[in-house]
């Protein structure tokens, strides 16, 4: 058996767990998720806990019973709790704004770059004299939060010579030497 997926994920008292056929529908206080299951994986609801067991014993269905142990314990954790990104803006005039839904950032470009972020995510800039602007995305939504900080990463990523350009904020960038004499 799956060692992930044998682990039971307990469910907190303020998370309310509805499974309708092959769908999971998960409420808490931060916001509703939900996630289609496939017919390979089987969930029972017993005292505060959810349990995965899978129907076959194929390559395939063992990947998807601790995929979706992993999905669904994300989605309680969420609705509970919330997650976090934090990135860091290095570079000189390197900047970010945040007005409703939208981000605007400076990147050294000749224009700004506009993006809209999903209202799921909760955008917070922190910029302090002398050290780098943190762009800071909370959400209830793992998936989409990592994706979000994806593709706001991707539009400047860390060169390997100065380090400029967006990263996480715990990121190590390996550095180059530069052009030796």
């Amino acid at each position: 058996m799956s060692r992930i997926g044998k682990i039971p994920i307990s469910i907190p008292k303020d998370v309310h767990v509805n499974i309708i056929d092959n769908k999971i529908i998960i409420k808490g206080k931060l916001g509703i998720l939900s996630q289609k299951i496939s017919e390979k994986v089987k969930i029972i609801f017993k005292d505060d806990k959810l349990f995965l067991s899978r129907i076959q014993e194929d390559k395939k269905t063992k990947s998807l019973h601790g995929l979706y142990r992993i999905l669904i314990d994300n989605m309680v954790k969420g609705v509970s709790n919330g997650f976090q990104k934090e990135l860091e803006l290095v570079g000189i005039g390197y900047r970010v704004s945040y007005y409703g839904e939208i981000l605007e950032f400076n990147l050294g470009f000749s224009h700004k770059i506009m993006m809209k972020i999903p209202k799921e995510i909760y955008a917070e800039v922190r910029i302090e004299k002398g050290k780098n602007t943190i762009l800071i995305l909370k959400s209830y939504d793992k998936q989409l939060l990592g994706m979000i900080a994806s593709k706001i990463r991707s539009l400047r990523k860390p060169e390997p010579y100065k380090g400029k350009g967006i990263k996480y904020l715990k990121e190590y960038i390996r550095r180059k030497a530069g052009k030796s004499a």
